[in-house]
């Protein structure tokens, strides 16, 4: 082999397989907000349990149109005050340990600047009151290289946080009305 054919080989191979390396795809990203609420955590789980009720407490939520109650399966259409739609799935409940685990079945990255989300909402005793947490672990809503400002991971973080924000602040006062 020539010193040229060589070269040409060795060149070629690296572009082969840098390929992958250069290329850039979404990465998960994280949300995880909690709030404390001075109150019985049986209370608070009493409002948050049911997967259909979230438009009772989250003030985003304007109409919820769920099957299938608190089993594996489920799902939910919620409306937003903007007017989109997210279809959502049941994953897991777990009455008990006051928790649920969710993910999105049906995107809209015109109501919701996420391609993909998983979350789970857990309600914990803690001392005279309750801890609620909800996190989530998401997809921003344009998985190409090179997404617009609009759907790029900084706006998926930004509304996942404020929808978390919002439900919780609604869930607290929700109870607090009722005590």
């Amino acid at each position: 082999m020539t010193a040229i054919r060589i070269a040409l080989i060795f060149i070629a191979a690296s572009l082969v397989l840098s390929g992958p390396a250069l290329s850039h795809g979404p990465t998960p990203q994280k949300a995880a907000e909690t709030i404390s609420i001075k109150a019985a955590a049986a209370d608070v789980w009493k409002l948050v349990k049911d997967f259909a009720a979230i438009g009772s407490w989250h003030p985003s939520v304007t109409v919820v149109d769920a099957k299938g109650g608190n089993e594996a399966g489920a799902t939910r259409t919620i409306t937003l005050e903007s007017g989109g739609t997210l279809v959502e799935g049941l994953d897991e409940y777990n009455d008990k340990e006051m928790f649920y685990a969710y993910r999105l079945s049906k995107e809209d990255v015109s109501v919701f600047p996420v391609s993909f989300y998983s979350a789970t909402i857990t309600v914990q005793a803690d001392g005279d009151g309750t801890t609620v947490e909800w996190k989530g672990r998401f997809y921003r809503g344009d998985t190409g290289n090179f997404p617009p400002e609009n759907l790029n991971d900084a706006a998926a973080v930004k509304a996942m946080e404020d929808f978390f924000k919002a439900g919780l602040e609604g869930i607290k006062a929700k109870v607090g009305a009722k005590s």
